[in-house]
């Protein structure tokens, strides 16, 4: 009978191995490298390409197999965590019926296990992190950015609507002028045009790139970088709060406690040698023995 617990223990021993990290991480290189020589036209003529496609998926669906194992009696458990969860449906969707030979739906699926690297990389993971716990305020700054953009478009609408129709003969056109602007690239030539057709064009560009430029793009950054933050704070939080041996006590605490009680321990065994005078670099002397006489028995003369 299979011993689950011996299996888990197993499995749990070989997920937490920096060479099995080591060996996803180049797989999923390999993969992608895969991708990029499909691209050439000499592949069509590489029949093994096909055959290193279903060795990946294979690598994949074991790594999954043992990740699952490694939880025990509750795999479902698994599926707790966030990456696992994206994981495990990239690994998957390649299987779901109708998605075979060179289809740009299954091409995108094999892209995404690439995007499977970011659980690997603590950096790549705050970030990923980050940006997701931004949403909200950056939902904030696009509906600011969707009014800034409204107001300055019918503005240069109303002023150059007419005498430059390719930039501002509609709305559309004047929010797509004023959104490439963004980048500064084409302020010289605008103004070079408004100028032609008014001074006071100059306060509506020098007003426009004031507020976007330098005030929403910056607003955007400070959003990013507060959430960045967070994600850190909250990060260090998780691990914490990490009780592999569920003691009640975090690991990381349990830690700093045993390294407190070794310092004291050490200054209470320095304490006791200062009071009792031991050298701990003495050695002990044993005690020169006198050197022995040997008696030499005297006998007697006879008479």
């Amino acid at each position: 009978m299979l011993d689950l617990t011996r299996v888990a223990r197993r499995c749990s021993r070989i997920v937490d191995s920096r060479a099995f990290e080591v060996t996803i991480v180049v797989m999923i290189g390999l993969n992608a490298a895969l991708l990029c020589v499909e691209t050439y036209p000499m592949a069509a003529r590489l029949t093994y390409l096909h055959w290193l496609e279903w060795f990946f998926r294979a690598v994949f669906v074991t790594e999954i197999v043992v990740r699952i194992l490694a939880y025990g009696r509750r795999p479902q458990d698994f599926f707790k965590h966030g990456w696992n969860v994206f994981d495990f449906i990239v690994i998957a969707a390649v299987f779901i019926p109708g998605l075979h030979g060179d289809t740009a739906a299954l091409r995108i699926i094999r892209m995404a296990r690439v995007v499977r690297l970011v659980r690997f990389s603590p950096g790549l993971r705050t970030i990923v992190s980050a940006l997701l716990r931004s949403l909200p305020g950056v939902g904030g700054f696009l509906a600011l950015a969707l009014v800034t953009f409204y107001v300055y478009g019918m503005t240069g609408w109303l002023i150059f609507g007419e005498t430059y129709p390719d930039e501002y003969g509609t709305i559309g056109r004047a929010v797509i002028t004023l959104f490439v602007l963004l980048s500064l690239e084409t302020l010289p030539d605008l103004i070079e045009q408004g100028m032609q057709l008014s001074p006071w064009t100059l306060v509506y560009y020098i007003s426009y790139v004031l507020i976007t430029v330098n005030l929403l793009l910056n607003i955007l950054i400070a959003v990013i970088v507060n959430s960045m933050e967070e994600a850190r704070r909250l990060e260090m939080t998780e691990s914490l709060s990490v009780d592999e041996d569920h003691d009640g006590i975090p690991d990381n605490i349990d830690r700093i406690l045993i390294s407190q009680r070794l310092d004291d321990l050490r200054t209470m065994i320095a304490e006791l040698e200062r009071d009792l005078r031991i050298d701990r670099d003495a050695r002990p002397t044993t005690p020169r023995r006198s050197p022995t006489h040997s008696v030499v028995p005297t006998t007697k003369d006879s008479p």
